[in-house]
């Protein structure tokens, strides 16, 4: 009776995994669309080539080594093929099985790697419209194999590759990965953006920025929707069980929470952008949900709705003002991407004392710096390197005609352009 409540157990969890897992792979999908709807149409294909690249990218180099680095095991995945019940059962017994988490390593790598492909994506949206494809492609494969997979390793993984330690023995706690996973996106978005610079025109000679419109906000706004639906596996895979009444339970709140804090982002940047303008900003009322998300996505287990409605909310202001002060500052990310993911996952990391009692203030602003440090200074080195052996912008010419044409020789709208 014991094997078979086991086997079902672990029928449950595996599958789970799977699920979130391919919920979270939809999001590839929303960062496509969304980042296709925010950039002008002249620049659409490029967007689309470096979405599906990366994510491709991602799989194979987290196959390679990325799942290595970051949980131990061996390269290629050398090994997690195996299945053996009699030796499952007895590693279980072994370990004095009680109920806790068990499940397919092929699950968990699947589940993993959409995470990986995720961080690159934040990526994709930051430095669009004038980074050569090919240097793109190539820091993605250092991204997903070596630098994700290092930081993850301290922190989720809790494995000593290279010698390093686990943050979450010194109080840091990210559920879901609003530091892990988004922050860290940003954090190697922000090193690429400094060495890139602005867009042509972005920029006045007073300095104040421009707006540029992205070409197609419908795509934008299902993009969004696209996004908010995957962040339900992005946050309720992260519960790593089903089988069971109270992981069942505690996985029902995460997607209550979830879906509370992007609405609360939703509505507090739509009714900010209305106070500073007198009108309602679309862009920014959907940042503001993703803003919600982010925020919540390092504890959305604990918080109660309300909570975590007011959480999302705090985050789809703060979105607004760091647009704001980005453009202030002359750096450049035609999708908010570094504001969205970075300053709200750092807010997400800081909100998670509130309601976890496991988690503190010093551990959560080591387990950051930690992160952004290591993040930001290996993928500047990574840029610097590209920007110096291939170059990483293209030229005046590609970026004025588009780098649909100068980059991958075909338009995404060519029956809107005149013979």
């Amino acid at each position: 009776m014991e094997n078979q409540i086991f086997e079902l157990q672990y029928a449950l969890d595996t599958f789970m995994f799977l699920i979130c897992g391919a919920l979270v792979m939809w999001m590839a999908a929303g960062f496509t669309l969304l980042e296709s709807g925010l950039v002008r149409a002249k620049n659409t294909v490029e967007i689309l080539t470096k979405n599906v690249a990366l994510y491709s990218i991602a799989c194979i180099m987290y196959m390679v080594c990325g799942y290595y680095f970051m949980y131990g095991g061996g390269f290629f995945l050398s090994g997690i093929e195996a299945f053996n019940l009699e030796e499952v059962l007895a590693a279980s017994a072994e370990n004095g099985f009680d109920g806790d988490s068990v499940y397919s390593g092929a699950s968990d790598f699947f589940f993993q790697v959409v995470f990986v492909a995720t961080a690159m994506s934040i990526v994709s949206g930051a430095v669009a419209e004038r980074m050569k494809l090919w240097s793109f492609l190539i820091f993605a494969v250092v991204l997903t194999g070596f630098i994700y997979p290092m930081e993850g390793g301290w922190t989720w993984g809790g494995n000593d590759v290279f010698g390093m330690f686990n943050l979450g023995d010194k109080g840091f706690s990210d559920f879901a990965g609003s530091g892990i996973v988004h922050m860290a996106g940003a954090a190697a978005a922000l090193s690429g953006v400094l060495l890139l610079g602005p867009r042509l025109g972005k920029y006045g000679k007073d300095g104040k920025a421009k707006a540029i419109p992205g070409a197609n906000l419908p795509l934008a706004t299902l993009g969004t929707f696209v996004l908010w639906m995957g962040w339900f596996g992005f946050n309720g895979g992260s519960v790593l069980k089903l089988g069971d009444a109270a992981s069942a339970h505690s996985m029902a709140m995460v997607f209550l929470n979830t879906n509370g804090a992007a609405a609360g982002g939703l509505i507090a940047a739509l009714l900010t952008s209305h106070i500073l303008w007198g009108r309602a900003d679309l862009t920014m009322a959907l940042n503001g949900a993703l803003a919600g998300l982010v925020a919540i996505t390092a504890e959305p287990s604990t918080p109660t709705a309300l909570q975590a409605t007011l959480f999302g909310a705090a985050g789809g202001v703060l979105v607004v003002f760091s647009i704001l002060a980005l453009d202030k500052l002359k750096i450049d990310d035609p999708v908010g991407a570094i504001s969205v993911h970075g300053t709200v996952g750092l807010l997400g990391l800081l909100l998670v004392p509130l309601t976890n009692d496991g988690a503190s203030y010093g551990g959560q602003l080591l387990g950051a710096f930690t992160i952004f440090t290591w993040v930001f200074v290996t993928s500047f080195i990574v840029w610097f390197v590209l920007k110096l052996v291939m170059g990483i912008r293209v030229s005046e010419e590609e970026e004025y005609e588009g780098l649909d044409v100068g980059e991958c020789g075909i338009e995404a709208y060519p029956e809107f352009k005149s013979a």
